[in-house]
């Protein structure tokens, strides 16, 4: 086996366990997926497995040292070859060059006489040939930062592979590469992500929760069919005991309906009947009333317990439901006319290889796409009037717009949850009807006061479509700027809901081409921009 997990539990300090007695075993060359709601801790499982956190219990056993690229790639203050793990070698192959012969220099190379050309070759696959070796990390943007640590997977030929939200930054060449990658490599791989085109790319999935970690013996697909199978089967067994609960409570009542039809009888005739036989009449009714209320209670008890048993397995469902009404503008009104628009950078570059012609109308759904550096975000704030082209002509006419970004900046705040909520609150909603939408966005009384900007991305996204349902304004534009890179797969499943019942007009910029096909797309722009190592 290439990673064994035993028994492992960890929890953070003064904390309540994360996870507890997870096991995991996959074999060589196998290819697996955990996924799982954002906080259960896929990302400490990863971090486990690598070795940059130890268990509270419970042993980690692996083949080989994983190579492990981070969801956040914190790594700051040093060079393109350290991140890399090559400068050593490079430095020795260099000193070789110039005539040393000291043997540290050959065995730090390791006969490893095509290092420098591995690494010119893995960064050029991944569109990187601009970046030198000597460079400093800090100037990277997120995409070429997860990028370089991919190509590192080439340089290194790792036996052992963790990805946490491999494409998160990628654009959409880049995520096509990683799918190469994937299929074509024989190492041990194990993903987190919320992308679903990978996900089924991938033998198995493994599901993390609170109740522990569980195999499902398929791809993505699969394992939403046997969730499907699950969920349905367990909503039967809970109709069932309902029923079978319903059933005793009636049968409980028409005992004692029984029973005190009799007493009444009883008391009719008291005359007519001998006290001695009354009494045992009296004394055997009372028996079996007795022991059949007793019978009916336990049927009753005991369905409750099999019923409370049964909601706990149930998954937690947010009952976060927001039906846009139609906007105010008539369908195909002219929000944005650009003509031959351009943008110019500090160093006077235009951003783009062609001028950009757009016409935007009330009602239309347009995707913008590209690779990374292609000035996206850029086609955005000029549309908002935020920036101005450097060329061209663009008019707007008057209309409210929404914009849903990456890292959902309008819920990066020091307010708690509940502040936020009542900020949002123009219609002056009762206290009592503010916290009724958040517990049904799942932020219980115990998260009302947690400040928002610690909250995780499925988190900020439903308060702030919580904090759109209070505010109650329907815009004319709905902007999401990589709404999907922080999500997990039912936060992810809560916002293509909402947009696809939106109505109103829509800009996108995604490299989530499941959620572009499922949002009900009915154009594209596409970028191109002129050769520069500009970044969106």
């Amino acid at each position: 086996m290439s990673i064994i997990l035993s028994g492992i539990s960890y929890r953070y300090y003064n904390q309540q366990p994360l996870f507890e007695s997870v096991n995991l075993s996959v074999g060589t060359g196998r290819k697996v997926s955990v996924t799982g709601n954002n906080g259960t801790g896929k990302s400490t499982l990863l971090k486990l497995i690598a070795g940059e956190l130890e268990c509270y219990s419970g042993s980690v056993a692996h083949s080989s040292q994983p190579y492990y690229i981070p969801q956040q790639i914190g790594i700051t203050g040093i060079t393109v070859s350290h991140a890399l793990a090559v400068t050593d070698k490079l430095e020795a192959l260099y000193a070789i060059g110039y005539g040393s012969d000291r043997q540290i220099h050959y065995d730090r190379l390791a006969d490893d006489w095509d290092i420098e050309s591995r690494c010119r070759s893995a960064l050029a696959h991944w569109n990187l040939s601009h970046i030198k070796l000597t460079a400093s990390i800090d100037s990277l943007s997120g995409g070429e930062k997860t990028k370089l640590f991919l190509a590192g997977i080439m340089i290194h030929r790792p036996a052992v592979i963790l990805l946490d939200e491999p494409t998160n930054h990628l654009d959409t060449s880049g995520r096509q590469k990683l799918y190469d990658l994937i299929c074509g490599s024989k190492a041990t791989i194990i993903v987190v992500s919320h992308d679903r085109t990978l996900l089924n790319l991938l033998e198995a999935t493994y599901e993390l929760s609170a109740k522990g970690l569980k195999l499902y013996g398929g791809n993505y697909d699969f394992y939403r069919q046997q969730k499907e199978i699950e969920k349905n089967a367990l909503e039967q067994q809970i109709n069932t005991e309902q029923a079978a609960m319903l059933l005793a409570r009636r049968k409980a009542r028409e005992v004692r309906e029984r029973q005190e039809k009799r007493a009444a009888h009883g008391k009719k005739n008291k005359g007519q009947i001998p006290r001695i036989m009354l009494g045992g009449r009296k004394n055997n009714s009372e028996k079996t009333t007795s022991r059949l209320q007793k019978e009916h209670a336990e049927i009753i008890a005991g369905s409750h317990r099999k019923l409370n048993e049964l909601y706990r397995k149930q998954d937690v469902v947010c009952d976060l439901k927001i039906d846009f009404e139609d906007t105010r503008l008539h369908y195909g009104k002219r929000l944005v006319s650009a003509k031959g628009i351009n943008f110019k950078y500090d160093n006077n570059t235009e951003l783009w290889e062609h001028p950009v012609n757009l016409e935007i109308c009330s009602g239309e759904r347009l995707h913008i796409f590209g690779d990374n550096g292609t000035g996206k975000t850029t086609l955005v704030r000029l549309v908002t009037g935020e920036l101005l082209p450097a060329t061209g002509e663009i008019i707007r006419s008057d209309f409210s717009y929404i914009c849903l970004d990456q890292e959902y900046s309008k819920i990066n705040t020091t307010k708690t949850v509940l502040e936020l909520a009542h900020e949002y609150n123009r219609h002056h909603l009762l206290d009592h009807d503010i916290k009724l939408r958040l517990h049904r966005a799942l932020f219980p009384q115990d998260m009302w006061n947690k400040k928002c900007n610690i909250l995780n991305g499925g988190e900020k996204m439903r308060l702030y479509l919580c904090c759109l349902m209070i505010f109650d304004h329907v815009p004319d534009l709905f902007i999401l700027d990589e709404p999907t890179n922080n999500l997990d797969l039912s936060s992810l499943s809560i916002l293509t809901d909402t947009i696809k019942n939106y109505r109103g007009t829509l800009l996108v910029i995604s490299h989530d081409r499941k959620f572009i096909d499922e949002i009900g797309i009915t154009a594209c722009i596409g970028l191109k921009r002129t050769e520069s190592p500009l970044q969106t």
